[in-house]
């Protein structure tokens, strides 16, 4: 049996570019995809675009909620794939191939418990053009104490231990995905592969990018990296020292 990869993407009033969101997962060659999404009860069309695929989504719910990360707990209980990861729905993946080869990592390497890699920001325009790079790396506790951490979209975890260690945590309405990367790597130190492959195509304003939430997201960084017993002054700087590097080196 091939191993099952469920795909979850969330969605509210995102009828521009959620359709490239849902092709680019649907166009993926491996075969064995669930693909979960999760829409908000959005009022702009885009419950009319998703519908356009519906016969090829394998669970759809559209109802208010929480914010993104309840929207992602729901996704998360539905899923039933061995493996699970994301696609915002302002995103793409990086080629066709992404999850073929994410799922070869996995074969190769029995004993991980997740996969990550790289992703590319590009801007908000018909142009695409690549505005940032972020290029994961090796992945050490050391790193993490630094504020390093991989980036969310490119993380695909085993079921089993999101099963185990539990899904987003609501307290944070920001940035519970820092929350939740630092729980499973820093306190249950689960075992990362480093693939070294583009796996994702993030669009800059978009559901994970805005400029607006800067602020917000790094009140939130401070008091997650201090839930954790991670020194949060010297992480949530070098992390922010981390993303200019990136800038600079596009």
């Amino acid at each position: 049996m091939t191993m099952k990869v469920s795909i979850i993407t969330i969605c509210y009033n995102r009828s521009a570019t959620i359709a490239k969101a849902i092709e680019s997962v649907l166009n993926q060659d491996y075969p064995n995809i669930e693909y979960i999404v999760i829409d908000g009860n959005s009022t702009d069309g885009t419950q009319a675009v998703i519908a356009k695929y519906s016969s090829r989504i394998a669970q759809y719910i559209s109802e208010p909620d929480q914010g993104m990360y309840d929207a992602l707990n729901k996704g998360l209980q539905l899923a039933t794939g061995d493996v699970v990861g994301l696609m915002h729905s302002d995103d793409e993946f990086y080629d066709t191939g992404v999850v073929s080869k994410i799922v070869a990592a996995f074969m190769n390497t029995p004993d991980t418990d997740g996969v990550y890699g790289d992703g590319v920001y590009i801007s908000n325009d018909t142009a695409a053009k690549v505005v940032r790079n972020r290029i994961g790396g090796a992945f050490s506790l050391d790193k993490i104490k630094k504020g390093w951490l991989p980036l969310h979209p490119t993380v695909y975890l085993k079921k089993s231990l999101i099963d185990k260690y539990g899904a987003y945590n609501l307290d944070f309405k920001i940035a519970s995905d820092t929350e939740f990367l630092l729980r499973y790597l820093f306190k249950y130190k689960i075992k990362m592969f480093y693939l070294q492959q583009y796996i994702v195509k993030m669009r800059m304003g978009g559901l994970s990018t805005s400029y607006a939430r800067a602020f917000e997201v790094l009140k939130e960084d401070y008091a997650i990296y201090k839930f954790h017993n991670v020194n949060p002054i010297r992480a949530v700087f070098q992390k922010k020292l981390q993303a200019l590097t990136q800038y600079l080196k596009k």
